[in-house]
């Protein structure tokens, strides 16, 4: 069933409204009441009671907030739902990605590794000639050899040490200092600091305390789950799995984060929680 189709089934559904309103009149409730057991805006609230579905979205939105209300009042709304035709939400059908092509899975992993080739290039090429340049001046360093030269010392007139005279008689200059010793190069390679760890990523959970309408995009815009999902169950994904998540009847799910509760209000509006997961796993805003 199309969506106009059921929300006009929904229009038809007269007197759900008026028999909610009357029942949280008969409890001594107000609609600011009712609306903060329901973890819903007042204005959400009052639309259900004069059954203008259009201002709540989509029909199975609708569905999740009036179940929700009439649980909260302990009014039975199926038999007035049945008597207006609603007719149950089929969910869609679920694509599996196992049955992608194997062209394209060819091509995707040809893709990846040239990718891969292309950023290990990057890196190793900068390094390699850093090293070779500073083994080339090592090298070039230890091949410099400095020969002492040596001038013969005569003992003098008066028995004492001094420079040997030249054939001409002229006394000679004093010998050279031999050159020191030429520093060998080290050939043992610079070290280099350790690369700091990636961070593990976070482990997403979502837990339904009652039906809810979920649509999960991958981070490529593919679909991982679009469907409606009844009470008692549970989905988890790894990071990176997961890109959007949409929730519908938001009040009835709980999302958690490696173990810990997220708080759903910021990325909710009319009980309909939207938000984005990042690449860490890490549950943020959605970008338009």
């Amino acid at each position: 069933m199309t969506d106009n189709q059921t929300v006009n089934a929904f229009e038809t559904a007269a007197g759900c409204g008026e028999r909610l309103r009357q029942a949280r009149e008969a409890a001594g409730l107000t609609l600011d009441e009712v609306a903060q057991r329901l973890h819903m805006p007042a204005q959400v609230v009052r639309s259900l009671e004069e059954e203008r579905w259009q201002r709540l979205g989509a029909p199975v939105f609708v569905r999740g907030q009036l179940r929700s209300y009439a649980r909260l009042l302990g009014v039975d709304v199926g038999e007035v739902l049945e008597q207006a035709q609603v007719g149950p939400i089929v969910p869609p059908t679920l694509v599996s990605h196992t049955h992608t092509p194997r062209a394209r899975r060819i091509a995707e992993s040809l893709g990846r590794r040239l990718l891969y080739v292309g950023i290990t290039a990057a890196l190793a090429v900068p390094v390699w000639f850093a090293t070779r340049s500073h083994l080339d001046a090592g090298l070039n360093t230890a091949s410099l050899d400095v020969i002492p030269s040596t001038v013969a010392v005569a003992p003098a007139a008066d028995g004492e040490g001094g420079p040997a005279a030249a054939p001409n008689g002229m006394p000679q200059p004093p010998a050279a200092r031999p050159a020191p010793a030429p520093y060998m190069a080290s050939l043992t390679p610079v070290p280099r600091p350790a690369a700091e760890p990636v961070a593990a990523g976070r482990a997403l959970a979502l837990q339904f305390s009652g039906d809810s309408w979920v649509e999960i995009t991958a981070p490529d815009g593919g679909t991982v789950e679009k469907a409606l999902i009844p009470a008692g169950q549970s989905r988890s994904f790894a990071p990176g799995q997961v890109g959007r998540i949409v929730l519908g009847n938001a009040s009835q799910v709980e999302v958690q984060q490696n173990g810990a509760m997220i708080d759903l209000g910021p990325y909710q509006r009319a009980n309909v929680a939207r938000f984005a997961v990042s690449s860490d796993g890490s549950v943020v805003p959605v970008s338009h």
